[in-house]
């Protein structure tokens, strides 16, 4: 159960939610008035429902998204054989970092087209059990990397390569 914010909450709530601009905003629709970029964008309250059409994703090409089934089925079976090889056991998240993007930039050059990342395996536990920082972090610093356009997809490796305790880079053609 939710309490009711009193009035002098309820003001600066309000001074809150005028100040708020949203990071994209949406494209205007057509006919509709649009407000000057220095004016505070209204946002809805919370407790309001507000009933928005659902809107078309776009799919960018991007880390996940470029893959065609025959590469997703060869990966599934394990009979990819990685170009370059990353293991990550023993380092902290800097190092991390540093190492990862600096064979990107190795396997890059060297046109290589599949990259296996070990992580590590998630410690043994009851579920559900968190995953390594590492791990945890890859996703993001791949998305980040000045190497994000390079990258065609990230999967999970077979059993054979290290399973859930790896991944597959698989890198984009040059050319």
């Amino acid at each position: 159960m939710t309490r009711r914010l009193q009035a002098e909450e309820q003001a600066l709530w309000d001074k809150v939610v005028a100040s708020v601009r949203p990071l994209h905003p949406r494209a205007p629709k057509v006919g509709k008035e649009v407000p000057p970029a220095h004016a505070p964008i209204p946002v809805p309250r919370i407790a309001q429902k507000v009933a928005r059409p659902p809107q078309p994703t776009k799919l960018v090409a991007g880390p996940g998204t470029t893959l065609d089934a025959s590469w997703d089925r060869k990966l599934a079976r394990g009979s990819v054989q990685p170009d370059f090889f990353l293991d990550l056991h023993g380092h902290n998240l800097a190092t991390a970092w540093h190492l990862l993007d600096l064979r990107l930039e190795q396997a890059i050059a060297c046109g290589a087209r599949v990259m296996l990342l070990v992580t590590g395996k998630p410690p043994k536990g009851e579920p559900p059990v968190a995953r390594g920082r590492i791990r945890a972090a890859v996703g993001d610093w791949l998305a980040a990397s000045r190497h994000a356009g390079a990258i065609a997809a990230v999967r999970n490796a077979h059993p054979r390569h290290g399973g859930t305790g790896a991944l597959y880079i698989i890198l984009r053609r040059r050319g």
